[in-house]
């Protein structure tokens, strides 16, 4: 919904991205019965050509290499993404200097993407935006690991918040993940009304929608974040959607 919200010329780039992320997310939590490290070695290397040759056979990579040329998507911000992917790989609980590592590349150098999109070559812009970006990126995944932390541990054995036993998620441990998501959040949202017109309609309903699930989470027991995972409806969803696109119509987004 929130791509569909973007100006037309900003879909085809976002898509592009996403399927670019994507894809590197399947390999590392879908093919188990395939090596996942040469898979990835091998996704990494075709990504890395097709920037460089400027052409790919890989319809994903194709897309995406465009975009990293067109916009001027730097290198690092693929590389710290692609480091993330692969210490998903051999990394089962992330230490306070892993968990930032992790969280920079697999979300934080997302948004930063976007952005570069969103700025079309405006260096200051993006420049002036970038914390409120990584912020954003954070934040949200952050409360995906929250949602998921039930089959993020049961499934692949995985814990990303540092010190914390799932075995023993307590209300200490909550408190603490939902006020640093709290501060990104606000971090966030002053970027969000700085952002070009085409783009900040489409961020704003992302942010509405994980806000509405940081609100659903927040007001249930540590047991039922460990037990279950929580989800807004879609009914609700159509609900925020129609109320973010009368605030953004009345130029209340600011």
């Amino acid at each position: 919904m929130g791509i569909r919200a973007f100006d037309k010329k900003f879909r085809s780039p976002i898509y592009a991205i996403y399927g670019f992320v994507r894809f590197a997310d399947e390999i590392v939590d879908t093919f188990h019965q395939h090596d996942k490290g040469a898979l990835l070695n091998k996704f990494r290397q075709d990504t890395y050509e097709a920037i460089e040759q400027g052409i790919s056979l890989n319809p994903v990579l194709h897309s995406f290499q465009e975009v990293v040329g067109k916009y001027s998507i730097e290198r690092e911000l693929i590389d710290a993404f692609l480091d993330s992917m692969e210490m998903d790989l051999y990394f089962h609980n992330y230490k306070d200097d892993l968990y930032k590592k992790y969280i920079y590349g697999s979300a934080e150098v997302v948004g930063l993407m976007c952005l570069r999109v969103f700025c079309e070559g405006n260096t200051k812009k993006y420049d002036r935006l970038k914390a409120a970006a990584q912020s954003l990126g954070s934040a949200f995944q952050k409360i995906n690991f929250l949602r998921d932390m039930k089959s993020d541990f049961d499934d692949r054995g995985r814990v990303y918040f540092p010190g914390v036993d799932f075995t023993n998620f307590t209300q200490d441990d909550k408190w603490q993940i939902e006020a640093d998501i709290k501060k990104d959040f606000d971090d966030a949202y002053q970027g969000i009304i700085r952002l070009p017109k085409g783009a900040k309609f489409g961020v704003y309903l992302a942010y509405v929608y994980y806000l509405n699930l940081f609100k659903k989470i927040k007001g249930v027991p540590p047991s039922k974040v460990a037990s279950e995972r929580i989800r807004v409806t879609d009914k609700r969803k159509v609900y925020l959607l129609c109320r973010a696109a009368v605030k953004n119509q009345l130029g209340m987004i600011s």
